[in-house]
């Protein structure tokens, strides 16, 4: 069981609670479609995902800008795929891309179970590497927003998870102490060793049980979180 003096929760948004990859799938369909682009959405998309992770892994260190990773992802796809594709279509691509990807409110499965369950007894968080303005549609299209407190988010604090400035910032705008906060994400080094390194709880979700540690708690479902509170 995690210690009894927990107060906030802090979850990370995109792979923990809003089902980045289905919405993502979804996303491009009708983008692939709008554009003209001949390829099957499980062939790109099968291949889009491990290079848009490999990205945002180079975003998080700070190695690559905003724009980079939105048009390197892209441009390395239709590479790989051998899709000959004009920049102005990758320009436009990206774009479009991020206006339709927060229409889609797949959410992992137990979101709302869990958090009707929390609500009553915790003050819950958004902690989030993901940008501001697109954040902040995905929580008010998928009907998310109304239970969050604060959301804090790297672009406007200006570091990322793991940083432990983002971490602290999300104390302060949330009036909270580190020894009554809980992190819970699916990140092991941004979420889970982020959180612990400040004096934080955390509960790690790997839905596909990929992760063996010792760290902390390992949840596969959202709603077995219940179980260690």
């Amino acid at each position: 069981m995690l210690r009894p003096e927990v107060e906030h929760i802090f979850f990370d948004l995109d792979h923990t609670l809003w089902d980045f990859e289905r919405n993502s799938a979804a996303a491009f369909e009708v983008l692939l479609a709008e554009l003209a682009i001949p390829l099957d959405i499980q062939v790109f998309h099968g291949v889009y995902s491990p290079i848009n992770e490999a990205y945002w892994e180079l975003y998080r260190q700070g190695l690559i800008s905003q724009q980079e990773l939105r048009l390197g992802r892209l441009r390395d796809s239709f590479h790989q795929l051998n899709v000959s594709v004009e920049e102005s279509v990758i320009q436009q691509a990206s774009e479009g891309y991020i206006d339709l990807l927060t229409t889609f409110t797949h959410l992992m499965p137990g979101t709302v179970e869990l958090l009707d369950y929390l609500k009553p007894n915790y003050t819950l968080h958004i902690i989030t590497n993901g940008f501001r303005e697109a954040q902040a549609r995905k929580l008010a299209h998928s009907s998310l927003a109304p239970y969050f407190d604060q959301v804090i988010d790297s672009e406007s604090v200006g570091v990322k998870k793991p940083h432990p400035l983002i971490f602290e910032s999300a104390l302060q705008r949330a009036a909270a102490k580190k020894e009554s906060a809980l992190m819970v994400g699916d990140h092991l080094e941004a979420d889970v060793l982020g959180a612990l390194s400040l004096g934080w709880q955390a509960v790690h979700y790997d839905p596909l049980g990929k992760q063996v540690h010792t760290h902390c708690p390992i949840i596969q479902d959202l709603r077995t979180l219940k179980d260690w509170l």
